[in-house]
């Protein structure tokens, strides 16, 4: 099972990405996510969880703005992300637990490469 993370870019500030996470492989369906950020010089920070119970976590910077979501039809985990600014600027990774059909059945935990994502003007 892989994440294929997608949809960074350099946008102005005030403006609006959306990331894309592509899950391929045997699954069976997404259970759980998360999407972090890396800018060099800090700890990786919690951007935004999508639980299995489908509760929202969202960190207080972000609270607002970005939003969480997955697509169990196509396998896909988004960041729909609003109102960007020069503090959003890092590298964006996904993370999964992700259910598997059988013959493995049980679940993995997944992460994507990272997507960059920089608010510049």
């Amino acid at each position: 099972v892989q994440l294929q993370a997608s949809g960074g870019g350099s946008v102005r500030p005030g403006g609006s990405l959306r990331l894309s996470c592509k899950a391929s492989g045997n699954i069976f369906n997404i259970i759980a996510a998360t999407w972090f950020r890396s800018v060099q010089g800090k700890e990786r920070e919690m951007v935004a969880r999508i639980s299995g119970s489908g509760s929202f976590t969202y960190a207080d910077s972000v609270k607002g703005r970005f939003t969480i979501s997955v697509d169990n039809t196509e396998h896909i985990i988004y960041l729909a992300m609003d109102s960007l600014t020069s503090e959003d600027t890092a590298v964006y990774y996904c993370q999964a637990y992700i259910g598997r059909l059988a013959p493995e059945r049980g679940y993995v935990e997944v992460w994507g490469q990272g997507t960059q994502v920089t608010v510049s003007s």
